[in-house]
């Protein structure tokens, strides 16, 4: 466990925050700019003084009570931010080794060599920062946080100073670190795309101050939080892959007796994937529809609904029928219109039908 109590004035912002964080996987601080999800992260790292408690699975960094404090140099973590920063005369392996001299003799914690590989950068290792796409600079300078052999990896919004081509390259190789090494990361961030491929646990912030923090898939699926009010609401379903339609650049992924065809996924049959759903791709009807271009019709039960002046937000429960009537499988969020939901007369309980479409699933 993360054991996080944190307080820090400065001028007119007050960051208070209590956390206790997984010390597995990754958690993702989301909110937006000027919550305090960096200061979070500063204050972790011990490069901003705040009052409270900070402890990594019995390893206490800083404790107010007892007068402790260890300098961010003693304290076992890496830290990536937006821009690499990596020494410019120093050619990418020479970077590297800087890294691992400041492991403390601690670098077997993690291999290098096998972050190297996991990153994909064997082939970078002669070359200077300076012939290195952004996307590569990156890798590089995850490989070397890595190298110093972290109990925690603390990155600040590593992806946001790429464009989408960038972005997309590296990742696939930030999921292949969240799969294949066992090493906490507090991963900042305000893109909910990068949360959803990446993130297991979720703490939401506004102005200064813990919303809400608990597992990805309970949060994301909740009406009454913050992310339900953004235009790009959404859940992220767990699922594996069942089987591909190679012709149709489509595969079917399932959980339980509910299955989705989405866009087309490179994964195998019997891997674990995630979908990430849009409230707004979701639409209900009564009756099952009939020869339609809707590839995605799924039974659901509505168990609750918030509805404004313009639009309604709808909670729909998939049944799991191999464990049962009453079992909670997949829950989907719907955006409609509040016209809609007056015409359709919805009550909570009502059997139903989410509409969603392939081509809007990856």
């Amino acid at each position: 466990m993360i054991d996080i109590r944190l307080r820090l004035q400065r001028q007119a912002f007050l960051l208070d925050v209590t956390l206790a964080l997984p010390a597995q996987g990754v958690t993702a601080l989301v909110g937006p700019s000027g919550c305090g999800k960096t200061s979070v992260l500063r204050a972790i790292a011990g490069l901003d003084r705040a009052a409270g408690r900070v402890a990594l699975a019995g390893e206490t960094w800083q404790d107010d009570a007892t007068g402790r404090f260890v300098p961010t140099h003693r304290r076992p973590l890496g830290y990536v931010i937006q821009e690499a920063a990596l020494f410019p005369h120093l050619d990418v392996q020479a970077n590297l080794r800087y890294g691992q001299r400041r492991s403390n003799g601690e670098s077997g914690r993690v291999r290098l060599d096998a972050v190297i590989d996991l990153l994909g950068i064997t082939a970078l290792l002669p070359r200077r920062p300076a012939t290195l796409s952004g996307g590569e600079r990156q890798r590089v300078a995850i490989a070397r946080a890595l190298a110093t052999g972290p109990r925690l990896l603390l990155m600040d919004e590593p992806l946001a100073a790429l464009d989408g081509a960038r972005k997309a390259e590296i990742l696939p190789y930030l999921e292949r670190l969240h799969r294949e090494l066992a090493l906490p990361i507090v991963y900042v961030t305000h893109a909910m795309d990068e949360v959803a491929r990446l993130a297991d646990h979720l703490v939401l912030m506004r102005e200064g101050r813990v919303e809400e923090a608990g597992p990805l898939h309970a949060l994301l699926a909740r009406t009454d939080l913050s992310p339900s009010r953004e235009d790009d609401a959404a859940v992220v379903l767990d699922a594996r892959v069942i089987e591909h339609d190679m012709r149709h650049g489509l595969t079917r992924i399932g959980q339980g007796a509910s299955s989705l065809w989405v866009g087309a996924s490179r994964a195998a049959p019997g891997q674990p994937v995630r979908a990430r759903v849009l409230a707004r791709d979701v639409s209900v009807t009564r009756q099952p529809p009939a020869e339609t271009s809707i590839l995605n019709i799924v039974p659901v039960m509505l168990e609750s609904a918030i509805v404004d002046q313009a639009t309604a937000l709808l909670s729909l429960r998939v049944p799991d029928a191999q464990a049962g009537p009453s079992a909670h499988g997949w829950t989907l969020l719907a955006r409609i219109t509040s016209r809609s939901f007056e015409s359709l007369h919805l009550q909570p309980g009502d059997a139903l039908h989410a509409q969603i479409k392939g081509v809007a699933l990856m």
